[in-house]
């Protein structure tokens, strides 16, 4: 649940995240929920009350954040295995500086006309096979299987809210999310050294 988050803007301008919703305080928002597997069920208790997300049909739900603040979330439904560990934060802005943000992520997931050499987290991104399942904005890196890593690196937390986000916690996760989260749709790294993991780590830090 709440793999993808799309903020679409004026002009219907998409900024891609995962696990994180941004919106601007004091402003009506309606989210459209979809569920690519099993029910779920989105409740962030200080904004809303609970709504199914499910398979094949769009619901929309209404939500306004009076003032600027994180606000907790979780999914409502049994989903499975991992159920219990599938949370996600709503942040509030004040709306100049939500459009100050979301200008500033849409430049992010343009295309660098001159890209610069990658560096050795980057290129063991591709070799690793993780643009095979994760997306990032303005790369080749186009998978759909996993959470969207455009902006992981500004993200509060890791697992969706189950871990706070840092190099450390980047590299554990990488290297055996199973024990972390049991039942997730990550397989373990454990071939990867620790200076491979910390390559990656490092370079997902950079997605801002």
């Amino acid at each position: 649940m709440v793999a993808r988050v799309l903020s679409r803007r004026r002009g219907r301008e998409i900024v891609h995240d995962a696990n994180e919703l941004h919106i601007p305080a004091g402003r009506p928002i309606v989210l459209e929920l979809e569920s690519g597997d099993v029910i779920h069920s989105l409740w962030v208790p200080r904004l809303s009350g609970k709504l199914d997300m499910i398979p094949g049909r769009r619901n929309l739900m209404r939500i306004q954040a009076d003032e600027p603040g994180v606000f907790g979330g979780q999914c409502a439904e049994y989903c499975g295995g991992p159920h219990a560990l599938m949370g996600f934060r709503v942040i509030a802005h004040r709306p100049a500086q939500f459009e100050q943000l979301m200008r500033f992520r849409m430049a992010r997931q343009s295309p660098d006309p001159a890209p610069a050499a990658p560096s050795a987290g980057e290129a063991l991104f591709e070799s690793a096979g993780c643009s095979a399942c994760h997306r990032v904005a303005g790369t080749a890196a186009n998978g759909l299987a996993g959470p969207d890593l455009t902006h992981v690196g500004s993200r509060r937390s890791l697992g969706a809210g189950i871990l706070p986000n840092n190099r450390g916690t980047i590299m554990g996760w990488i290297a055996n999310s199973q024990a972390i989260k049991p039942n997730n749709r990550m397989p373990a790294y454990a071939n990867l050294t620790a200076q491979q993991l910390t390559d990656l780590a490092a370079y997902l830090e950079t997605l801002q």
